[in-house]
């Protein structure tokens, strides 16, 4: 497979709730060095694939108030590479959007689509694994997607229950069986023991051939809109047809509108150490800890019999604490957030009511 054929596909357009305050709709996580590594997620995850295919064949969808913020962060980039998507519609219509794009450019791609906001720990064991997958999507009629071993009944991931072997060369790559949606703890305690499951990564690797066959057999009305416009792309009409496509569009992810429906449907079942930091519990998960078990981020916070708690802020900011067990303390700008860490989906209904009490300014 020459490298010339190989596209990535970043999806960077969510504006990351869970990560409130910090992650505000004017800059989300995916902008943010949010690890502390002098790299934000995006130029993390920009950096982890051109591993793996050219800088001028990885193309960046999202929303288009972060146009100017993806070219100011990712300078090896033009702006033909920015796909811009006028409202959220989930990640059927991103790749959809992206695989006419990709078509116009090279209809004999194999892509990896994957999230902005992902940490890999072990990114030579990585980009080797997507290797092996492109490996089997170049020679087979196959969607592929990677399965993290569990290591723990967590509930804020989907699942995927695998199957038999399906590649003699490669004992990792095996048929799906089902997926699963985000399960309970009971549930997610099962899965782990059974051995069979694996978390969703979110992570896809296909051909646009193969692709797009699933786009036309499971999701005709989405595929059909980008289809009709794509004529446009590259024209002073794009913008406009753009717009219509996405106002008539229905919002469906990728896994419920083509991955749960397909056939030909393969899982390679990763050991990479992954997270798909959607929480500050998956972030406290990564942090470097103190002896009592707190990830601080911040140069001046003093804690008091205080244990299992993140804390968050300015790095200015003199922030004394006591008596916390298993806290999320986070500062940014106007807004101070202090709440349980166990009660950390709760975020996205704090953020809703925000929006409708306070207004668009806090959020």
């Amino acid at each position: 497979m020459e490298s010339k054929d190989i596209h990535c596909v970043i999806m960077a357009g969510g504006i990351g709730s869970r990560f409130w305050p910090l992650s505000r709709t004017s800059k989300p996580k995916q902008f943010i060095d949010i690890l502390g590594t002098g790299k934000t997620l995006l130029q993390q995850t920009f950096s982890r694939m051109n591993r793996i295919c050219p800088s001028e064949n990885i193309t960046i969808v999202t929303s288009q108030i972060y146009r100017e913020i993806v070219l100011k962060q990712l300078p090896e980039i033009t702006a033909n590479q920015v796909i811009l998507e006028p409202m959220r519609r989930n990640t059927a219509p991103c790749i959809a959007f992206a695989n006419y794009k990709i078509k116009q450019k090279n209809p004999n791609a194999i892509i990896i689509v994957a999230p902005s906001d992902h940490l890999i720990l072990n990114e030579d064991k990585f980009v080797e694994t997507i290797n092996n997958a492109i490996g089997f999507a170049a020679n087979n009629d196959a969607l592929l997607t990677l399965g993290i071993k569990p290591s723990r009944p967590e509930t804020g991931y989907g699942y995927i229950q695998v199957g038999a072997p399906a590649d003699k060369h490669n004992p990792n790559l095996k048929k799906v069986k089902t997926f699963t949606e985000k399960p309970n703890l009971e549930l997610a305690n099962v899965f782990v023991d059974s051995g069979e499951f694996y978390w969703n990564s979110g992570l896809f690797i296909w051909s646009l051939s193969a692709i797009s066959r699933a786009f036309e057999k499971h999701l005709p009305e989405v595929d059909s809109l980008f289809k009709d416009i794509s004529s446009q792309f590259g024209t002073t009409n794009e913008e406009s047809s753009v717009e219509r496509a996405y106002s008539e569009c229905r919002n469906v992810s990728i896994d419920y509108g083509i991955m749960e429906k397909a056939e030909n449907v393969y899982v390679i079942c990763s050991e990479f150490g992954w997270s798909d930091l959607g929480t500050w519990g998956s972030l406290y998960a990564h942090s470097n800890k103190d002896s009592m078990q707190n990830a601080i981020n911040g140069k001046n916070v003093m804690l008091y019999d205080s244990k299992n708690t993140i804390v968050n802020v300015p790095a200015d900011k003199l922030v004394i604490l006591q008596g916390l067990d298993d806290y999320i303390v986070v500062e940014s700008d106007d807004i101070l957030l202090v709440c349980k860490k166990k009660d950390e989906q709760d975020i996205k209904k704090f953020v809703s009511d925000v929006l409708m009490e306070k207004g668009e300014k806090f959020t």
